[in-house]
């Protein structure tokens, strides 16, 4: 199952990407980053964790990704493999939090 989050914040890219990386529990484990700037001012950021729920009693992904292409940082997060069948696809919410996790960290950046 898969979901995503989409919201603008009053950061940079590098700076959200910061503020994610150290703000994250050690129970979530980093698997992959990347930063690259574009020209123009321009720059995307991506960061792929793995986090253990015992909930939903497997892995979950969550995949953060900012740029600020459109003048304003956009924050995308994609919560995916929470869920343990083929069929029924349920992650019991292991996705909604681990992405929500990430958003409470920039709450006070987040714009409406």
């Amino acid at each position: 199952m898969q979901n995503m989050y989409s919201f603008n914040v009053s950061l940079q890219p590098m700076e959200a990407l910061v503020m994610v990386k150290e703000g994250l529990s050690a129970d979530s484990e980093l698997l992959h980053e990347e930063y690259h700037e574009v020209g123009d001012a321009h720059s995307i950021g991506t960061l792929v964790y793995e986090r253990y729920f015992f909930r939903s009693g497997n892995q979950a992904a969550l995949v953060v990704i900012f740029d600020n292409f459109q003048g304003v940082t956009n924050a995308r997060l994609i919560a995916a493999g929470g869920s343990r069948g083929k069929i029924m696809k349920m992650d019991w919410g292991a996705g909604k939090s681990f992405a929500s996790s990430v958003e409470k960290l920039l709450s006070a950046y987040i714009l409406e």
